[in-house]
């Protein structure tokens, strides 16, 4: 049939007012979209996107607003107000349980209690951290962290995948679940695209519980794709975690063609801060099933050391903008030393402000991001901010040796922050995440090697360098800017 046919002075008067009414119900429902996008997006660049988005081209940009535009993950937040109001029995209340060892903020962070407040969780002391570094160093302790699971183990991660790595951690929890061991998996769907069926079914069968995330659980939910639990947690017997970058895959083994090596970071954590960590885990239990797993509530001060740890969770069900204002917290407290690595530098504009003013007030502040990007859009989007964040005094790095997924702070002389949170729009507002926060100068010390060695494998880039690439790199840099708030 040709275009003759199809043309719109074939149509009759009842389809032509039929196309009028479906086209004016569209219009109607982007104007009152818009107005929902004024009144919800937590960022003034969203908003203005989002309208001229809505006004301009409603029919391909409403489905896509309610599918990507929501701000707040609002069926998590009432099931965290169920939790309040009934679960606390099971569970117990984390901060009276270890209120002796609790302390104050440290020197470091600035005054006040910024992090308890937003996390409601308290700073302690009694525990031991161990710095990971890379696939093999991290993988060897998550599998001797789960061959020592006695009672229970609690396996949460953003990707999983049925390779040679994902199967390898299979085998290990079923071996565990086959001792009596109650395993607990809890994987992203959308992250965890490639595992197969019989992955899962190879777990279940072996008496391991497994979930998904359940991100669209609930009749107004079902349309809410865009948020993602980005969180990675091995924990044990409530007396030992694991928390960090690395998925489950080959990739995070050196064995991607492309992205060889893969640098990366994970923390071991001992002590009373591992309940912050369980209770985070088993929150998100409680969302994806309606259940709360029985364990052990009792803290458990190590041996080994005597650090001071905090555990920040974050994502849309929060309150405030818990992920965002924590590295803007932390660069308008910082006083000599501001280093933050990450694989996607997407930042909004009152988190640039902050690097910015931290710089110019004498602190040394450096990004360090990679060189070989696995979203080369998100990388073209990071760059253009190398010119005005030069002029500031902020130095921006590209890791030059594989590809650097890793997500660590050192602020100042003792304090850092290893954890599963990029420096994006993503992790600050659309994620859950979580962070390991310590403040200890033994432990920042050697997170300052880590990241010294890290620093000689790459290379300054500057205004000039930026400007002398060639005009598409230089308009594509600036085009991919204009979704920062949407990447």
């Amino acid at each position: 049939m040709g275009w003759r046919e199809w043309s719109v002075f074939n149509l009759s008067t009842t389809e032509i007012t039929v196309i009028g009414i479906a086209l004016a119900v569209v219009e109607v429902i982007a104007i009152a979209s818009a107005v929902r996008a004024v009144m919800t997006a937590r960022t003034s660049q969203g908003a203005l996107a989002w309208i001229g988005a809505l006004i301009t081209l409603p029919v391909i940009s409403v489905p896509l607003y309610w599918i990507f535009g929501r701000a707040r993950f609002h069926g998590y937040v009432d099931v965290r107000r169920e939790r309040l109001e009934g679960m606390n029995e099971l569970i117990g209340d984390v901060t009276p349980r270890v209120s002796e060892y609790v302390v104050v903020a440290p020197p470091g962070l600035g005054a006040g209690l910024v992090l308890p407040e937003l996390a409601s969780l308290p700073f302690t002391r009694g525990n031991h951290t161990e710095l990971l570094v890379n696939g093999e160093e991290t993988f060897d302790a998550i599998f001797d962290l789960i061959d020592s699971a006695e009672r229970y183990l609690l396996s949460q991660f953003f990707i999983v995948n049925d390779d040679e790595l994902g199967r390898k951690y299979k085998e290990r929890l079923i071996a565990r679940a086959r001792e009596g061991v109650d395993v607990y998996f809890l994987y992203d769907e959308i992250g965890s695209r490639k595992m197969t069926r019989r992955y899962l079914a190879d777990l279940r069968a072996a008496g391991v519980h497994v979930t998904g995330i359940n991100t669209t659980r609930g009749f107004t939910n079902r349309f809410q794709v865009n948020f993602r639990n980005h969180r990675k947690i091995v924990l044990a017997d409530a007396k030992a975690a694991i928390v960090g970058g690395l998925n489950v895959g080959d990739e995070y083994m050196d064995l991607d063609r492309k992205l060889t090596p893969w640098r990366d970071t994970a923390i071991l954590l001992e002590g009373p801060e591992v309940l912050a960590c369980q209770l985070t885990f088993v929150e998100d239990w409680h969302w994806a099933t309606g259940e709360v797993p029985r364990l052990s509530w009792e803290p458990r001060a190590s041996t080994k050391s005597d650090r001071v740890a905090f555990v920040l969770p974050s994502g849309p069900a929060d309150e405030f903008e818990t992920c965002s204002l924590f590295f803007r917290h932390a660069a308008n407290t910082a006083k000599r030393r501001l280093w933050i690595a990450t694989p996607y530098f997407v930042p909004d504009e009152g988190t640039i402000g902050a690097l910015e003013l931290a710089a110019m007030r004498g602190v040394d502040v450096r990004i360090l991001m990679p060189g070989l990007p696995d979203k080369p859009f998100i990388k073209l989007a990071g760059l253009s901010y190398v010119a005005e964040m030069a002029r500031a005094g902020v130095k921006m790095f590209e890791y030059g040796d594989g590809f650097m997924h890793q997500k660590v702070m050192l602020l100042d002389d003792n304090v850092c922050s290893i954890g599963t949170a990029n420096f994006d729009n993503r992790s600050f507002r659309l994620n859950f995440e979580i962070s390991i926060v310590t403040a200890d100068e033994g432990f920042a010390a050697e997170v300052e090697q880590m990241l010294l060695a890290d620093l000689e494998k790459s290379t300054l880039i500057d205004a000039a360098d930026v400007a002398s690439r060639p005009i598409p790199f230089k308009v594509g840099s600036r085009v991919a800017r204009l979704f920062s708030p949407i990447l």
